[in-house]
């Protein structure tokens, strides 16, 4: 599974991928977490409000903090 965070940076971005890291811990097996900082491929997924959440390619979540709970639940 591929589990990409969309965000510049902001303190909220790198909030989500701690948790989405915590998440992958939790479930376990081999899943990867990606930070995508440019903005063209954050467009590309059509998300305007970051953070941004996308497994496998698809956007799960925009613009909010999710917990490591919520998280485990869209993996």
């Amino acid at each position: 599974m591929k589990i990409e965070i969309l965000g510049t940076g902001c303190a909220k971005c790198s909030a989500l991928e701690a948790a989405a890291k915590q998440a992958v811990a939790k479930i376990g097996g081999f899943h990867s977490v990606e930070k995508v900082e440019d903005l063209q491929k954050i467009m590309d997924y059509g998300v305007i409000n970051t953070p941004g959440l996308v497994v496998d390619g698809e956007v799960k979540s925009t613009g909010k903090l999710l917990s490591v709970d919520e998280i485990v639940a869209i993996l």
